[in-house]
């Protein structure tokens, strides 16, 4: 089968930007110790202690841990659906069979359904095992990941300790109020008043030109400069290497000027200042290594993103449902 996010969210998304103009507001990743901006290749987790020491972990110290990666649902038992406590639930997926598999899907949906009872399952969720149960909503799949136990805390307020117990008239009269509401529940009938709001208000603004152009980020012309330097000094620590290496000096850098203004060009000249301009031809398509890079890491780690999106349901992963474990 495959899963798809059951549920987005409808919230507007805010961005921070400058009152004044409007302009984005954008945040660099720096270190906390000297304030230096930290390239992503070099970030890394880390573990803090009780005492407020860090445990740095890197992404080989995580892949030596054992983990349980697999692309089955394990089922491990079928329990009453009034057993689960819905403080337990997490978040929901759509299971859809592939063809091959669509009459046990089927089997399953339909033996669940006359049962009323929810399968306990165990799923590798982005490389962690985690709990959940597959119960039928309408005539789909849902699979529901649970909660672990310990990630449920414990109510404790003092203002329940010394609570009186109500008078049988004040429950009387609760239960005629329960009874004077009592309808069935249709979600469709509540709509989220503020998002409306928020939506009409932005409307209102864009009718009435009240609508800010950011100006684009300027490109520093001194970073381009700072490059064409760099790769100048390259070129002619290269060429000075080679200068000693074969004992040369006319090699060395500044040599190939210095012979120009004192002897005319000759015939082979010309191909002479043809070098360095090559070599930094060369050496310009280093810059796009950093966004290959890049493009390799989005392609390794955005799996999950993708897959487990809440927002984004295009690329499903493959995943099959086995028999019982029991």
């Amino acid at each position: 089968v495959r899963m798809y996010s059951a549920t987005e969210s409808h919230d507007l998304q805010f961005r921070q930007v400058r009152a004044s103009d409007g302009s984005r507001i954008r945040y660099r990743r720096v270190a906390e110790a000297d304030g230096a901006e930290v390239p992503y290749d070099q970030i890394v987790k880390g573990y803090e202690t009780p005492d407020g020491r860090m445990v740095v972990l890197t992404d080989d110290d995580l892949a030596a841990l054992p983990n349980r990666s697999s692309k089955e649902i394990e089922v491990d038992k079928f329990v009453p659906a009034e057993q689960i406590d819905p403080i337990l639930f997490d978040k929901a997926y759509y299971l859809e069979p592939d063809k091959a598999s669509a009459k046990s899907y089927s089997l399953l949906r339909e033996t669940l359904r006359a049962a009323d009872r929810m399968a306990v399952v165990t799923i590798s969720v982005r490389s962690r095992m985690t709990m959940a149960v597959l119960r039928v909503r309408e005539d789909v799949i849902v699979l529901q990941t649970l909660l672990w136990p310990d990630e449920i805390r414990k109510p404790e307020f003092d203002t329940l300790a010394d609570v009186p117990e109500p008078s049988e008239r004040e429950v009387k009269m609760a239960h005629l109020l329960v009874e004077s509401l009592s309808e069935d529940f249709d979600p469709a009938e509540y709509e989220d008043d503020y998002a409306e709001a928020v939506e009409a208000l932005v409307q209102a603004k864009i009718a009435g030109g009240k609508v800010e152009t950011p100006a684009a980020a300027e490109e520093s012309p001194g970073q381009v400069v700072d490059l064409l330097a760099a790769l100048q000094q390259s070129v002619d620590r290269a060429k000075a290497a080679r200068a000693a290496a074969s004992g040369n000096p006319a090699s060395a850098p500044g040599a190939e000027q210095q012979a120009a203004e004192e002897s005319p060009a000759s015939p082979a000249s010309p191909a002479a200042p043809a070098a360095p301009k090559k070599t930094a031809a060369k050496k310009a398509p280093a810059k796009k290594a950093p966004a290959k890079k890049a493009a390799a890491c989005r392609d390794g780690c955005g799996v999950s993103s993708v897959v487990w999106s809440r927002r984004r349901r295009s690329e499903p992963a493959s995943t099959s449902v086995c028999a019982p474990s029991r």
